[in-house]
Formats: structure tokens, sequence, C-alpha cells
């Protein structure tokens, strides 16, 4: 339920500032006489005293607008950290099978903590998770590698030819393909507004061979590939991206830095128990 006069705050939050602003206006008069009142009695009064002065507590609060609205935000996101952390409780107990095999991984191949990314090229989300990983991976190399599978829009051509450029460009090299990779994200915008000749320049100028690697693209171990990903997102519920998975924890839609690494580090702990 929700404020009439704030409609983005919750009831139950503004009850709470009611009872704290009257016990504030109530000591403010008289600390000893508060100290002689039982807790009922203090209830009462305050109570008496809102419905009385109304105004009191809507003019506390429009004049600490700001105030309330931080400390409201700053509950939801508790709240939703809480909830998160609950999820992942429960995602530990469902080992996830994912196909690694034969995939480039980004960092130590022995890192206890795998990220898995679905992600697509021209999703700005994407974009910017992957900056955050690329970040990660150097504070917490440690510690986590990175396997991308690309998940391209099924009705946006452009998704699906960087996607499977992508892939053709680590069949022939994998670092070059970590950078055609980084490149392709560093550089969506020009890329969607170029198109493929973009991607295939791109691709001549981090040394790969661009004919190859259009062969490769319309082959059918790309497709293949792209097949078993997108049954495997389907299997696991990834309607959209980004998506990841932290070993088996899951993290759905683009979330701040904290987030991951909170998510690591509860793997790491689990990895540990093992």
């Amino acid at each position: 339920m929700r404020s009439t006069f704030f409609p983005g705050l919750p009831c139950a939050f503004l009850r709470t500032l009611v009872l704290l602003f009257g016990l504030c206006l109530l000591a403010g008069q008289s600390t000893a006489l508060a100290a002689e009142l039982g807790k009922d009695e203090i209830k009462s009064i305050v109570r008496q005293l809102l419905r009385d002065e109304p105004h009191l507590i809507l003019n506390a609060l429009e004049a600490n607008s700001e105030a309330v609205l931080e400390i409201a935000q700053k509950g939801n996101r508790q709240r939703k950290e809480r909830l998160l952390v609950q999820q992942w409780q429960t995602d530990a107990k469902e080992p996830k099978k994912i196909t690694l095999e034969g995939r480039d991984i980004r960092g130590s191949a022995k890192a206890p903590v795998t990220i898995v990314a679905f992600s697509d090229f021209t999703c700005s989300y994407c974009q910017q998770s992957e900056i955050l990983l690329t970040l990660l991976l150097e504070t917490r190399k440690a510690d986590i590698n990175l396997v991308f599978k690309p998940l391209p829009k099924e009705d946006n051509a452009l998704s699906l030819a960087a996607a499977k450029y992508s892939l053709a460009a680590f069949l022939q090299d994998t670092d070059k393909g970590w950078k055609f990779h980084d490149s392709l994200f560093a550089r969506m915008e020009e890329m969607e507004a170029r198109g493929d000749a973009f991607i295939r320049e791109l691709a001549s100028s981090l040394g790969l061979d661009v004919k190859k690697l259009q062969a490769d693209a319309a082959g059918k171990r790309i497709e293949t590939i792209l097949a078993e990903d997108r049954a495997e997102a389907d299997r696991l519920g990834i309607s959209g991206t980004p998506h990841f998975l932290v070993n088996d924890l899951v993290i759905r839609g683009a979330v701040p830095k904290e987030i991951f690494e909170q998510a690591i580090d509860m793997a790491l702990g689990l990895a540990k128990k093992k």
C-alpha cells in the first residue's frame, strides 16, 4: 500500500516517520513528562497530536523531501540485496549444467569461480556489464574467469551477424577473439551506424583473416554453437540480456560492481566447502 501524499513511499515507512516525528515533538516540549509516561500513553498522545495538527508531519516531510527520498531508496536497495542473497542461497542448491567444453575462457582456467555471460553486442546494458567484467577480471584475477555466450536478438540481423563474427574470431585466435569482442562492445554505436562493413573493417584492423572469418561465420559450426547456447538459455529460463551465472548463482540484468563482488565472494565460499 502506498501513501497518497508521497506515492513512492510505503505507508509503513511513513507511519514510522510519523511516530518518530511525534516523539521528537513531545520530547522537545517536555523531556521530564515523556520520561513519566508509558509507551501506550506516548503513542496515544502522538496520535492525538497528529490528528489535531496533521500539517506538522507533512510540512516536516516536505521540508526534508530529499532526505526522505534517500532513506527510502537506501531501504529499497537493502531489501533488493537481501532478496538477492536469498535467491542465491536457493541457486546454490540447484547446480546449473553449462556447456563450457571448447569455449574460450578469459582469465585463469584454474580460477575457482567462472562467470558465464549471456550477452548481446547490440544491448547497451550488456555493454555496461562487459566494461565492469573487464575491470573485475583485473582486480579479481585469482578468483574468477569469464566465458562469453552470445545470445543475439532473433529479429535483429546486426545482432546475429555480430554474434556469428565474434564466435568465428575465436576459432582463429583466442587473444584476437577477445580483442574483437571488446571492440564490438566499445564501438557499438559505430557498428550500429555502419553495419557489416564496420565489423569486417574492425576484424581486418585486428589482424584477423576476414575471408576466413566470413566463411566460418556462415558455417555449420557457428550455427550449431549458437543453437546450443539458445537451447541452454531456454532451459535455464533466460529470456533477456545481460544474464550471468557466477558458478551457480544467477544475476539478471546490469547490476552494480558491488553485487558482482557479493556473488563472487559467496561463490568462493561455497567452492571452498566442496
